[in-house]
């Protein structure tokens, strides 16, 4: 084991090459910040106690992000239901070992008070609507997500992109994804309450694929539908797909037509974002559920639309939380990701996460992630990873670093 603070899951000698590898490293972290209406839904989520907390919860994320817990912010951590925001275990490992932020909008109902990267998109609506978003939107951010990739990358080297995300809502759009994916995740992802709500989750997904399919004149999840923008495939930025290969998916699955409809903007921008990424550096999807939805996303994307990427570089990283919920089945839902035939080429990703614990904090915010509670977000588990990589950082050094925040967070707010 390359380090005793970090656990591997599954494919462990890849996931121990890749973390040999990039020992010693510090990376770059990119957050995505997006929207789904579906995160208003009473009950869908913890993160934010109210549906309207939960509008402003990406925003206030990223500004304590970004800021720390001194700024007087213009959107403040919303209240929980219980525990406290990840973005305090984010916050103290990027400014500790000043980690570089970027921080993009792919679609927020408000800007954010911080400086961001707007990519040009849009909120998503309900995904049980079974149209979510608009392709040309979808077409757009995923270019938008392989430019800033290769951007990024290029500036990398021989170090690695940590991509994270904020999105209220997102391990049911995740849900939808893999189902329309044909991957079994029913019952499988993970959630922010204690104890995950499957059946609220999987009644939305059920509803989302059934317009869909109605709206195309299926029975089964199958798009045949021409692609709305022959350009986008053909483009210098997605690379050089062949007519012939573009008229192969006109006859399956097509993963950028399943994102319009019950996909969130940020999907569809960390998929192509690390696609291009892992064409010269690695790359850790910083996440549980959302992140393995977006692998199997990126593998569907790459399959279709003829793309080259490389799956060896791309690990996804998270907390033990969510590694380890025992009301959800991360581990066996990355094992399925390399069993359907739209997802293969990319097979299984190693599934890494923090062994961080609180059971031992002060304070009962934190300690609240032992009982379930809010689990992950905003990169926080690769960020834990990142600091025991590069650092050497133990449970105690985690630990006295988010105490201190939090510390910092409370005396501003009295």
């Amino acid at each position: 084991m390359p380090n005793s603070q970090i656990s591997i899951y599954t494919h462990k000698e890849q996931g121990e090459q890749w973390l040999r590898r990039y020992r010693g490293c510090l990376p770059v972290f990119a957050c995505i910040l997006g929207f789904t209406e579906t995160g208003l839904i009473p009950g869908i989520s913890a993160a934010g106690r109210t549906p309207d907390d939960r509008k402003y919860t990406a925003c206030a994320d990223a500004e304590f992000l970004y800021y720390g817990p001194e700024h007087k912010a213009q959107y403040p951590l919303p209240p929980l239901t219980a525990g406290a925001s990840p973005v305090l275990i984010s916050r103290a490992v990027f400014e500790s070992l000043k980690i570089p932020i970027y921080l993009f909008n792919a679609g927020l109902p408000q800007a954010p008070a911080v400086p961001v990267i707007d990519l040009g998109g849009a909120p998503a609506k309900c995904l049980s609507q079974g149209a979510a978003m608009e392709i040309t939107t979808v077409h757009h951010l995923f270019e938008q997500g392989l430019l800033w990739g290769e951007r990024l990358a290029a500036n990398i080297q021989q170090k690695y992109l940590i991509v994270g995300e904020c999105v209220v809502g997102g391990t049911t759009t995740a849900l939808a994804i893999l189902t329309g994916l044909g991957i079994d995740a029913a019952g499988k992802v993970n959630s922010s309450h204690p104890v995950c709500n499957h059946a609220q989750k999987w009644a939305l997904v059920q509803a989302g694929l059934e317009k869909m399919r109605g709206s195309r004149g299926q029975g089964e999840i199958n798009f045949q539908s021409q692609i709305q923008n022959p350009k986008l495939v053909l483009s210098e930025v997605v690379g050089a797909a062949s007519r012939r290969e573009v008229s192969k998916i006109q006859n399956s699955v097509d993963p950028l037509q399943l994102v319009a409809a019950v996909g969130d903007p940020m999907q569809v921008v960390v998929a192509g974002m690390a696609i291009a990424a892992s064409r010269s550096c690695g790359v850790m999807l910083a996440g549980g559920t959302q992140m393995l939805a977006v692998y199997a996303l990126m593998s569907a994307i790459a399959q279709a639309y003829a793309l080259s990427w490389q799956p060896e570089a791309v690990v996804v990283g998270t907390t033990r939380w969510v590694a380890e919920d025992p009301t959800g089945a991360t581990v066996d839902l990355a094992l399925n990701l390399g069993k359907n035939s739209l997802t293969y080429n990319g097979g299984t990703p190693p599934l890494l996460a923090t062994y961080l614990s609180f059971a031992d904090s002060r304070y009962p915010q934190l300690r609240a992630y032992e009982q379930g509670f809010v689990k992950e977000g905003m990169g926080a588990g690769a960020a834990c990873i990142a600091a025991h990589l590069s650092q050497d950082w133990q449970q105690h050094q985690l630990l006295a670093a988010i105490e201190a925040q939090l510390e910092r967070l409370s005396t501003a707010l009295n």
